[in-house]
């Protein structure tokens, strides 16, 4: 029997050897010795017997061995040579016995290569094993830049805490939402119970996915698990049955698909201009025979939140400015724990469109789209990247600029207070905006920094304490609330005069989006030839950002702030242009550059001028989990 069974090797082995060939491929196995950096920049580490996984068996120590296996670890070598008889005896042993003598191998780089045992891998490979007890050495390169190193020292990490050697990522901070994923703290060790339970549900994914197509992807199995996971609960994949697993893969495939784009996101910066016809003109002046069905999902009130208050009031003006085609809704106390049930509510209710208007209520938005295709899902957050849902935010960095030139123009001691809430996309370059317009009225102003968000922060003591004369409080003011602390003001005997304030005009917004559903300009955002989430990024020149100046604004100064508006709103300025220092150094020194908005949008450093800092997740409360844990500004490395 083994002679057959080498035959039929052998036959495998000479195609892929063929198959490589013609593509200019290595046709034989990898050598590790032709691979390794100097000596001097790696370091061994035994690890002892460890099942390691057979499809990530690539080669052999040593060149002796490699020219008797393809490139699949299939056997080239004829069958009247001694090696094809040492190959059949030892299938004849796996088949009555099986393999028991642990293999010698090194792991580089999550990779292994045999020192002793080729032809017990090529015997176990060919029979379909999954894994195979070995002896292993691990080599640990020196710390680069690379990103491949970088990803290997966060498996390292990982490692320690769970030995799982048969996942992997392509892109960064991966192993530590894997952790987090699976309901585990950074460096909590796994126990033997729940290294299995983590075997047999990455096992049942990875055989779905790879049935779908999953290995012809740019990805690893690991970077759609984690998404998977990440969308669905790791608790709930182990409770669905095979074909629950296979549809929702399949229903999920954008995802994956997504995942491996060099360009994930494509910003729309402005809404598509599409020519009306005049069937299309006569068309929107006639009575619609259907309305559409809008709901808005809020995390809090109107009456409570700035943010909710906003969107409600975009919500009114739609059904003002379309009192016949639109009908809408609004569910209020939304919560990561019943967004799930809304969302159902919203769609049982025969719901068209839906805006979900909080970061935190984005992976409920993809799981109800991918369930329910004919529903429009938009989610209110920035760098957001999933293909079933549309994205959007404005780009208030623009009014941040203003109303920085005016507080620097109204600080007659040069010393400014901004308080921000959460460190999240976008919150980054309101601050620094704010910082660069009033250091270019005022070169000698200083920013100091608070997040209302921090824990034990007593914010109305610290600017007292450092004698802020102009303040940026938050953006508007609410019902329930009289206060006058919002938009920029000054504080004179403990009472605010207020002179700008920013305006989040999503009325502006909605009406553009339903405008684009109504004359068809909303399929042509979609490019379906390019994989890419969309994201509308809105400002200034679209008519959802604005700031309005008070009547204690100094007329010259509110003649000035016009001039920066009429030019923001133009794209003659923008505030991220020239030379750019941050508290660390130069950002830009090419006086032509202008940040890219992925740039602006991604930011991770503050302005020199501003004092303070972006604070990590544990400085924050509690309730700022689910905000960072969907939209946290990422610290870049180096």
């Amino acid at each position: 029997m083994g002679r057959e069974e080498y035959r039929k090797a052998f036959r495998l082995g000479k195609k892929d050897y063929q198959m490589r060939m013609l593509k200019g491929e290595k046709p034989i196995l990898e050598v590790l010795d032709d691979i390794l950096p100097d000596r001097d920049s790696y370091t061994e580490d035994p690890i002892g017997l460890v099942q390691i996984p057979i499809e990530q068996i690539v080669g052999t120590k040593t060149v002796a061995r490699s020219s008797s296996f393809a490139g699949n670890f299939m056997p080239i070598l004829r069958e009247t040579t001694e090696f094809a008889s040492k190959w059949s005896g030892l299938y004849d042993s796996h088949v009555e016995e099986g393999i028991r003598d642990p293999i010698k191998a090194y792991e580089y780089m999550c990779k292994f290569y045999v020192v002793e045992g080729n032809k017990r891998v090529s015997v176990l490979k060919f029979s379909g094993a999954v894994s195979v007890l070995a002896n292993v050495i691990r080599i640990i390169p020196k710390r680069t830049e690379e990103k491949e190193n970088k990803l290997y020292y966060e498996y390292l990490d990982f490692y320690r805490a769970a030995p799982i050697n048969y996942i992997w990522f392509t892109q960064e901070g991966s192993f530590k939402k894997l952790q987090e994923a699976v309901g585990k703290a950074p460096d909590e060790v796994w126990t033997d119970e729940e290294l299995m339970k983590f075997s047999s549900i990455y096992t049942r994914f990875t055989a779905e996915f790879e049935a779908k197509g999953g290995d012809k992807l740019d990805i690893e199995p690991g970077d759609a698990f984690l998404a998977f996971i990440t969308l669905y609960g790791y608790e709930v994949l182990e409770e669905k049955t095979t074909s629950e697993i296979q549809e929702l893969v399949a229903k999920s495939w954008e995802e994956f698909l997504l995942i491996g784009t060099e360009s994930e996101i494509d910003l729309k910066m402005k809404p598509l201009q599409k020519k009306k016809s005049l069937f299309s003109i006569l068309h929107l002046t006639t009575p619609v025979t259907r309305k559409i069905n809008i709901a808005f999902i809020y995390e809090k009130t109107p009456g409570t939140s700035a943010w909710t208050y906003a969107h409600e009031l975009g919500r009114l003006h739609l059904e003002q400015t379309f009192p016949e085609e639109v009908q809408t809704v609004c569910y209020e106390n939304g919560t990561t724990e019943n967004i799930d049930s809304l969302l159902a509510d919203a769609i049982e209710s025969g719901c068209d469109l839906i805006f979900t208007t909080t970061p935190p209520f984005a992976q409920a938005s993809v799981k109800a789209a991918i369930a329910n295709p004919k529903v429009r899902i938009l989610n209110c957050s920035l760098n957001t990247s999933h293909r079933y849902i549309r994205t959007y935010y404005s780009r208030m960095y623009e009014a941040k600029f203003l109303m920085g030139a005016i507080a620097g123009a109204m600080a007659e001691n040069n010393r400014l207070a901004y308080i921000a809430d959460y460190p999240i996309y976008g919150s980054i370059a309101n601050i620094n905006a704010f910082a660069l317009g009033a250091k270019m009225i005022n070169p000698r102003a200083k920013v100091y920094l608070e997040w209302s968000a921090k824990k034990e922060l007593d914010i109305e003591e610290n600017i007292r304490r450092r004698g802020v004369s102009c303040v940026s409080g938050r953006d508007m003011v609410i019902p329930e609330d009289a206060s006058r602390f919002f938009g920029i003001y000054h504080i004179n005997e403990g009472r605010p005069k207020n002179f700008a304030m920013p305006l989040w005009d999503w009325g502006k917004f909605y009406e553009q989006l339903i405008w684009a559903i109504m004359d068809g300009t909303w399929k042509y955002d979609d490019n379906s030839s390019v994989m890419k989430a969309i994201n509308y990024w809105w400002g200034m020149s679209e008519g959802v950002i604005d700031v309005v100046f008070s009547k204690h604004l100094p007329i010259g100064l509110k003649r000035l702030a016009g001039l920066l508006k009429t030019a923001i709103s133009t794209d003659a300025f923008n505030p991220f242009a020239g030379v750019l220092y941050s508290q660390t150094g130069v950002v830009t020194d090419d006086p032509e550059y202008v940040l890219s908005p992925e740039e602006i949008m991604t930011m991770d450093w503050l302005a020199e001028n501003v004092i303070g800092s972006i604070p990590e997740k544990e400085e924050l409360k509690e309730q700022a989990e689910p905000v960072m844990k969907q939209q946290g500004v990422k610290k870049k490395e180096g």
